[in-house]
């Protein structure tokens, strides 16, 4: 794409000297996506301060049919932030927690806080604001809007679009959307921040969030125990929900050959001795002091007792906690060390992720011979990272090469047990064509003309979704 000059300056214009950038240096790590899997370009990089900034580019994109992308804390993992000539907009100056509301258990804060900056200021105010994922210190409370974050809460609190109360926005013709309502109850039309969240910056771009707070449960229990199969993880999750009365929080599979490379190439203790095929970290909380402790001494005891678990570890204070999540957070950064992998975030309905981890398996080693897997994630929603890496001694290359095929069979087998190929990143520049296989003509036409309704010019984020 070739922006012309005097575009480019009325763009420079309407932010400010202090509100945009050419410089290389500048760009560089904004135009590189994690995983080194995508790498783009950019005339400009706009940094706005203020929604009413927000608004000017977004029109005068408009007007001169400029296509433009909205970028966070770039921690996405699926390309869709990540320019291919267009004009970059990041919300990286958009910071302000504009109002934390106790009384209304609401946080307003805007597009560019970071995902940990809210969880502090919420904490600060006696409250909590429980989406929490790796990435928390780098991604920003947009990106997590505009792909429906999910974390390693969704079982208890649900994923962004349970988390949202209100959204303000720049839609695609420059109009601003005041909607910043901290209602949780407005049955009054259509939803238009349920279709804000989740588009991924296609239908305009999200300035602002009321979000919803939560009390503090500070009795938590935190444990980690080594299973034979999937299957028996489903089974203790379940056990665990009936133990606790409701109280899981979170928990989260993992398989031997993640927590070998967290300790390789992290230098992380593993929680438990030996090597289990799998083991799940499982966290409790509630507000009842000892309710959880003891609902997770109850859970242990009885799964011990019947075989279902064969050796469990309980933290005993936040700093063993700490170690336990460091596992688990480290599963992807791990695996960076250890060459080409086919990455797959799918989900499946949770009865089914036993048969999906099988299946899945049994196609990616007759696909690619020795090829390594580690599946992680989060079982209580049914989301599973399923990442299939190079086989030892093979080459990047050879291995990268299979990579559509693999992930065509990940795929169908995915939806063929009533599952999706994107649970918690996104399509982004990666998916987006993939997923019209899966979806019915009436679903994309319905989708197409929504984008068409508010977008004509196909200005937003123009290569990702429909």
């Amino acid at each position: 794409m070739n922006t012309p000059a005097p575009i480019l300056d009325r763009l420079k214009a309407a932010v400010g000297e202090a509100g945009w950038s050419q410089d290389p240096d500048r760009l560089a790590p904004k135009l590189v996506e994690w995983r080194d899997r995508w790498t783009g370009a950019t005339p400009l990089l706009l940094l706005p301060r203020t929604v009413e900034e927000v608004a000017a580019i977004v029109r005068l994109c408009a007007q001169s049919g400029t296509a433009i992308i909205p970028q966070g804390g770039n921690t996405g993992l699926v390309g869709g932030q990540i320019p291919r000539g267009e004009v970059l907009l990041s919300t990286e100056k958009l910071n302000r927690v504009r109002e934390v509301a106790a009384d209304d258990d609401v946080m307003v804060v805007e597009a560019g806080v970071t995902l940990q900056a809210a969880q502090e200021d919420a904490a600060a105010a006696g409250r909590f604001f429980p989406l929490s994922l790796a990435a928390e210190g780098t991604a920003t409370i947009g990106g997590n809007i505009s792909t429906n974050a999910g974390g390693t809460a969704v079982l208890r609190y649900g994923t962004m679009r349970d988390l949202v109360l209100g959204l303000e926005a720049v839609l695609p013709n420059g109009e601003i959307f005041h909607g910043l309502k901290r209602l949780r109850k407005d049955n009054t039309g259509y939803d238009l921040k349920q279709l804000l969240i989740g588009a991924e910056g296609t239908l305009g771009v999200v300035t602002a969030a009321a979000l919803k707070l939560f009390p503090v449960l500070r009795d938590r229990a935190v444990a980690t125990v080594a299973l034979a199969s999937p299957a028996d993880a489903i089974a203790l999750l379940h056990r665990a929900k009936a133990e606790s009365g409701g109280a899981v929080e979170a928990f989260e599979l993992m398989n031997a050959l993640g927590i070998s490379f967290a300790q390789k190439n992290l230098g992380l203790r593993p929680p438990l001795e030996g090597a289990p095929p799998w083991a799940a970290l499982i966290e409790i909380a509630s507000a009842e002091p000892g309710h959880a402790a003891r609902a997770m001494e109850r859970l242990l005891a009885s799964a011990l007792e019947d075989g279902l678990i064969s050796d469990a570890a309980v933290a005993q204070n936040d700093t063993q906690a700490m170690a336990m999540w460091a596992v688990r957070e480290g599963q992807s950064a791990a695996q960076k060390p250890e060459g080409a992998a086919w990455k797959h975030d799918i989900s499946v309905p949770i009865s089914q992720v036993a048969a999906f981890i099988a299946r899945a398996s049994a196609e990616a080693i007759k696909l690619q011979p020795g090829a390594r897997i580690v599946a992680f994630g989060h079982v209580g929603d049914g989301n599973i990272h399923y990442d299939v890496l190079r086989p030892e001694g093979g080459t990047d290359e050879a291995h990268a090469a299979l990579r559509d095929q693999g992930a065509r069979t990940v795929h169908d087998i995915a939806v063929s047990l009533g599952g999706s190929i994107s649970a918690e990143h996104g399509l982004g520049a990666m998916k987006s064509a993939e997923a019209l296989r899966y979806k019915s003509a009436a679903e994309v036409a319905a989708l197409r003309a929504i984008r068409q309704a508010l977008d004509p010019q196909r200005i937003m984020n123009p290569r990702v979704l429909f």
